[in-house]
């Protein structure tokens, strides 16, 4: 097994040789748009004709690349073939398997300039961001490899005489792993290599706004060594091949990040037996968030706000881990309001390629008109405060927005908006707060700022949260340190980068054998 694994470091951004590296890494992105992507089916490339234009949301005139689209009939072509790579790489050694991630993390850490340059173009994502994105990435295959082998170990049972007993983790078969646009390479490549690092096979179909990343992993994952077949890519609309994905016989799993929407879909579908169907479909969901930092009165107030600016308008507030909620006790409520309206403010709303934008656009046309709506519910619903409206008319462009004195059941407080808009709403006292954080439909993140070792203590046990933060931001969960998942409608309670996420795409087996 390898060394003890260590989060990659984030790149500093700080020297000037540190810039220019990733400018040429720009540069050498640029002259790569607009090329053709095809899916990728059982090891083979399948242009179908049908292809849809990948726009860079920051330059909505530039196609980052042309994607061949599927049908039905190629996801049915898909699903066959890594039905058919299951029967070799269930085989093949945990070790082995293991290997390839090691091999592939490797790849990505020599050019992971460049593949957070593509995210860049294709995403929005600020050089900060990026980097941390193509980092987690690097992360999950280094620390699912090391899972695996951990797993493949004899495990401890308890012993009687008369008897050897060992319980083995083998895999489910073939798996459909659908990843998000806000993470397109982080997420898609923990998904991914989670399942198969298990000995899984699986149909990826990527976000529509992150199709050229998804198959830029994907040749990556070719390179390392992973068989034809085993990871099989397949771009399309979802109204077209997603039902049919889940729905399919042959689906042994489905992992999907993105929409409570979508995912309750997907959970409904996968639960209805099909015929020739021979066991219950398992679903891995995550779902969103509506996450909330509690400020009590005897916070630093500084670092309160600091984490709360951070956390709302990191990567244009499109984290389902964003803070979209600031519950502040009422003695501090302005003091806190004046601070983070003063850092919003200073925050630089532009181009994601230049090195010093804070703030890039929102990912598309349809999130753009969806947070706009949102600001519009907010005039009506509280003070506005910073923000409010848009930037460069080239790109989807929205400032980042702060509404005060919200209501507890407003729709901004309620709802999931998935853009950079925050509601400030004010609480009488320490128990009122930790109520309001709790009366969304979801459970994902949230942080509480106090000195208060009892109140700290009182938010450990009542602030349901699948990851709540003390005394700093609510975003920014690291593989290993931070296994991620929420409870309620973020989704299916799973945590990913942690020791029991693998435990997802396997079961256990047991054989005793009788002295």
């Amino acid at each position: 097994m390898p060394v003890t694994f260590r989060n990659e470091p984030l790149t500093p951004f700080a020297g000037e040789a540190e810039k220019e590296a990733f400018r040429a890494a720009l540069g050498r992105v640029r002259a790569s748009l607009g090329a053709s992507y095809a899916p990728v089916v059982g090891g083979r490339k399948v242009e179908t004709g049908r292809r849809t234009p990948s726009v860079n949301p920051a330059e909505i005139g530039q196609i980052v690349g042309n994607v061949h689209q599927a049908d039905a009939a190629l996801a049915e072509q898909a699903v066959q073939a890594a039905a058919i790579a299951y029967e070799g790489w269930r085989q093949t050694t945990p070790g082995a398997r293991a290997r390839c991630l090691y091999k592939a993390a490797a790849i990505l850490r020599r050019r992971k300039h460049e593949f957070s340059a593509w995210m860049v173009f294709e995403s929005g994502k600020t050089w900060a961001e990026a980097d941390a994105d193509t980092a987690e990435a690097i992360d999950f295959m280094e620390f699912y490899g090391r899972e695996a082998e951990r797993l493949a170990e004899r495990q401890p049972l308890t012993h009687i005489d008369g008897e050897d007993n060992e319980l083995a983790y083998i895999p489910l078969g073939v798996g459909i792993v659908i990843p998000p646009w806000n993470f397109p390479l982080a997420i898609l490549a923990g998904m991914t290599t989670a399942a198969i690092v298990c000995g899984n096979t699986v149909v990826v179909k990527p976000a529509t706004p992150a199709q050229v990343i998804a198959a830029r992993f994907c040749e990556l994952l070719e390179e390392a060594g992973v068989p034809a077949g085993v990871v099989n890519y397949l771009p399309g609309p979802g109204a077209e091949i997603g039902d049919y994905l889940v729905d399919h016989p042959l689906t042994r799993f489905v992992s999907f990040t993105g929409s409570r929407e979508i995912g309750l879909r997907i959970n409904e579908r996968a639960a209805k037996h099909q015929p020739g169907q021979r066991w219950i479909k398992r679903v891995v969901a995550e779902m969103g968030g509506k996450d909330a930092i509690v400020v009590d009165a005897d916070s630093n107030l500084d670092a309160a706000a600091a984490a709360i600016a951070a956390s709302a308008f990191g990567f244009a507030g499109q984290k389902c881990s964003a803070c979209s909620r600031a519950i502040v006790l009422a003695d501090v409520y302005e003091d806190v309001l004046g601070k983070v309206a003063a850092l919003t403010r200073g925050l630089k709303l532009g181009a994601p390629v230049e090195a010093d934008t804070d703030v890039g656009p929102v990912i598309d046309d349809k999130a753009y008109a969806k947070i706009r709506d949102y600001i519009d519910i907010g005039r009506g619903e509280g003070r506005l405060i910073a923000g409010g409206g848009t930037g460069d008319p080239g790109g989807y462009y929205l400032q980042p927005t702060i509404f005060a004195d919200v209501a507890r059941d407003s729709r901004l407080a309620q709802e999931e908006i998935f853009g950079p808009v925050l509601a400030f709403l004010k609480a009488s006292t320490f128990d009122e707060a930790l109520a309001i954080a709790n009366e969304t439909d979801y459970g994902l993140t949230g942080a509480v700022f106090s000195r208060s070792r009892a109140r700290l203590e009182q938010a450990r046990a009542e602030f349901h949260a699948g990851n709540l933060y003390l005394n700093r931001k609510c975003t920014g969960a690291l593989v290993g340190v931070h296994p991620f998942g929420g409870f309620n409608l973020s989704g299916t309670d799973s945590k990913a980068g942690g020791r029991d996420y693998l435990l997802l795409f396997s079961q256990a087996k047991v054989v005793s054998e009788k002295l």
